[in-house]
């Protein structure tokens, strides 16, 4: 692939993740939360379905391995998309984008914790700067809302999700296991819907429109771009660019939505970023 194309795809995968915060709060104006982010991922989880079906993908065998997918699906699009779309109701876009992408921090912690991984120094090092980062960003918000706390709900089930995918996803074709873990956490979303508010959706133009873009762009394209680089590229190399997502979702908050921003803000999210890029590089040290 040549260079020029990878980093063209990067900035597309990065910037729909990024962008995905400003358009659901865009959204949460025709919806309930969990009903739409419910919507998003059951439209994106029947296509994807639908696609690897066509194709003939290698699909889980036996309850274990769908038990596997229900899982993911419950922790990656539940309750981390669940968290993000209701911490919308009450914080900013950035602020959540910020929050949420906290997670490639959590999974140094849970990983030594939980599964007894070594990393490198400057990987803990990003940890560190990460969480000076998210104290100072914090400390610039004057209200502290709910919001919040589901926000950083989201980076904890993100973090602990991608643990699982780390240790069950070489049983699992990646792209069957994108689908199917987006169409279960998409239904129980819907479920949760239901018991849990009053779910709505005023269908008009605009309301469809961003429903659709948040479905195929911002998950279909955004899964099929990234996980095309990282079987195509070092995925190493590859994941250390996430730095940018939470950039793109500062960036289409204060473009899309006029969002504030302060200098705790820029200052925190500065740190975290750098944090993020540590965790994920994988730097080679030239032996003296």
């Amino acid at each position: 692939m040549k260079l020029y194309i990878y980093f063209l795809l990067i900035i597309l995968t990065t910037a729909l993740m990024g962008s995905s915060f400003a358009i659901g709060k865009i959204g949460l104006q025709y919806s309930s939360p969990l009903f739409l982010a419910g919507l998003r991922f059951l439209i994106a989880g029947v296509i994807m379905a639908i696609i690897v079906k066509i194709l003939n993908r290698t699909h889980p065998a036996g309850k274990e391995q769908w038990g596997k997918v229900l899982v993911i699906g419950s922790l990656q699009t539940a309750a981390v998309m669940g968290c993000i779309f209701i911490s919308l109701r009450t914080i900013t876009a950035s602020e959540s984008s910020i929050l949420t992408f906290m997670n490639p921090l959590l999974v140094i912690i849970f990983g030594t914790i939980f599964m007894h991984i070594r990393y490198k120094w400057y990987q803990w090092s990003g940890v560190i700067l990460g969480f000076i980062g998210v104290g100072i960003t914090l400390g610039g918000i004057k209200d502290i809302k709910v919001g919040i706390i589901f926000g950083a709900l989201s980076s904890i089930f993100w973090a602990i999700s991608t643990l699982l995918v780390n240790k069950w996803g070489t049983y699992f074709d990646t792209w069957v296991l994108s689908a199917y873990q987006m169409l279960f956490g998409g239904s129980i979303l819907i479920i949760l819907s239901i018991l849990l508010e009053k779910p709505f959706f005023d269908i008009n133009t605009k309301s469809v429109l961003l429903l659709l873009w948040l479905s195929i762009m911002s998950s279909i394209v955004q899964f099929a771009v990234w996980y095309f680089l990282l079987q195509k590229g070092e995925p190493g190399k590859t994941s250390s660019y996430l730095f940018l997502a939470p950039f793109f979702g500062v960036l289409t908050g204060v473009v899309l939505l006029d969002e504030p921003i302060t200098f705790a803000f820029i200052g925190g999210g500065l740190l975290i970023i750098v944090g993020i890029f540590l965790v994920n590089s994988n730097f080679k040290f030239r032996k003296r």
